[in-house]
């Protein structure tokens, strides 16, 4: 049933779809190669979705449409509002390295970028099977066509066609373990599934084995969208071949939705199964954080230590995912999950300024994707060095800085729990963190103390400068006072279980 309030609830979509097709048409008139007018018509696209978005999430309405094939909630529209944010901040730090790449023949980076952004925001809203995997698709098949817009180069055409190949296995995996969740409770909402996991046998129409299996494949399909081990083969690979400017807008926003879509399968649809699937998000945390932190130490090149980086990165965040419930205590779910959003957010806001400036490193026929590139980087520009520097520590959890929160109150949600098993969890966590502040360290050391590699002039317009001055000065101001972030992520969580 389509009413007004359905039409309210998917405003953001329906605006973003249209002005990916009129930004398109506009763009056949263009005929600066900056594409002057492509470009600013996208950020002004961004900044009033984004603007829309964060005032829908500061009412804290839940709004339910189109049968209850999607929702908008104050989580869903924070998230969104986030990843809007995130691809406006893409978008100016990757312009001029896509100009000097001929990527911006046509304006097809922005207008497949904005229907990139529309899977997000459908995934994110998806409160039914075939909704979410809709927006996953759309996400997908974007992400395969950006990686390869710079189609003479063989690095990004080899990088699109591995990402091509094992995103379609695992969209099988994740489509093939929803089918059978679908024939095990007989629906495709996750409001009515959850319902029927809830009821038991007596409720299910299918064998409750056939539940389990169909979770496992689920959870599969999921761990490889997140790029955790050890469905992490794509990341590596994907991220040192595509255009850098490419590799931010994969390892940005998209992480904001799939963690919005773990979230809405897995709690939302599968909170009875918890313990199921808090065990497997549990060795894939493990793993992820072995796998990353040691790989990482081993990269010479910059893309792909941050590629592992990524990985751990991503298995710590689901450490607070797995402490939502303790022995069949689901009162720490808030507080957990609200940590894992908290984390994620954070992450987005610091992988940014870090692509940022690898991105400004950048110049025609020279990419700045070595560690070695980064040599002596202060006495070239202090500026660049300290936003580098400050996204560095964040990363490794140092204090102040948002990271060492992110991590902290991740920590917290594990040690909630009595369970030794999580105890267990935030001892090796602190163990692979203290491992990865290693290769994180050294960078700094690279672009403080070793003597400069490049001589040639950092040239930057006046709008990425401020960005990135403004990214690095938040990483370091969310440290200090990270009360507000924390609570919004902590109230917008808390508000799925009002």
């Amino acid at each position: 049933m389509i009413d007004k309030l359905s039409w309210v609830a998917a405003y953001p979509e329906i605006l973003l779809a249209v002005m990916a097709c009129v930004i398109a048409l506009v763009d056949l008139g263009v005929k600066s190669p900056q594409r002057g007018a492509t470009h600013g018509l996208t950020l002004a696209t961004l900044a009033v979705v984004a603007l829309l978005l964060g005032l829908a999430a500061s009412g804290g309405q839940t709004i339910v449409g189109f049968g209850g094939m999607i929702v908008s909630d104050p989580m869903g529209n924070w998230l969104k509002c986030f990843a809007a944010i995130a691809l406006m901040v893409t978008l100016v730090y990757g312009r001029g390295y896509a100009s000097q790449r001929d990527m911006l023949r046509g304006g097809e980076m922005f207008s497949i970028s904005l229907l990139a952004l529309l899977g997000m925001f459908v995934m994110i809203s998806g409160h039914n099977f075939l909704v979410i995997y809709l927006g996953l698709e759309l996400l997908t098949l974007s992400s395969y066509a950006l990686v390869a817009l710079r189609r003479d180069d063989t690095a990004a055409t080899e990088a699109a066609m591995k990402y091509f190949v094992l995103g379609a296995l695992a969209s099988g995996f994740l489509l093939y373990g929803l089918s059978m969740v679908y024939g095990a409770t007989g629906s495709l909402d996750l409001a009515q599934v959850l319902a029927a996991i809830a009821g038991g046998e007596a409720t299910l129409k299918g064998s409750p084995q056939v539940l389990t299996l169909g979770l496992v494949f689920v959870v599969a399909g999921l761990a490889f969208k997140l790029g955790v081990a050890p469905f992490h083969m794509w990341v590596p690979d994907v991220y040192h071949g595509a255009p850098t400017a490419i590799t931010l807008l994969i390892g940005g926003a998209p992480k904001l939705a799939a963690f919005a879509i773990v979230i809405r399968l897995l709690v939302e649809g599968m909170a009875p199964l918890a313990i199921d699937w808090q065990q497997m998000l549990g060795v894939l945390a493990v793993v992820s954080l072995l796998v990353g932190n040691l790989a990482a130490i081993a990269q010479t090149n910059l893309k792909r230590m941050l590629a592992f980086s990524t990985i751990a990165q991503m298995g710590f965040m689901l450490l607070g995912l797995l402490a939502g419930v303790a022995g069949g205590d689901a009162s720490n779910m808030a507080n957990a999950y609200g940590s894992s959003m908290f984390y994620v957010v954070t992450y987005v806001l610091t992988t940014l300024g870090t692509f940022g400036v690898i991105i400004l490193l950048s110049r025609q026929g020279f990419e700045s994707d070595n560690i070695e590139d980064l040599a002596g980087l202060n006495q070239r520009s202090p500026l660049y060095a300290g936003v580098m520097a400050v996204c560095m520590f964040s990363l490794a959890g140092v204090p102040p800085l948002v990271g060492f929160y992110a991590k902290l109150s991740v920590l917290q949600a594990l040690l909630a729990s009595p369970s030794a098993f999580h105890i267990g969890l935030a001892v090796f966590a602190v163990i692979m963190s203290l491992i990865g502040a290693f290769y994180y360290l050294r960078l700094v050391k690279v672009m403080y103390f070793d003597a400069p590699v490049q001589t040639a002039p950092i040239e930057a317009g006046a709008d990425v400068r401020s960005v990135l001055s403004l990214n690095g000065a938040l990483v370091l101001v969310l440290g200090i006072v990270p009360g507000g972030l924390m609570a919004l992520c902590a109230q917008s969580v808390a508000a799925l279980f009002a």
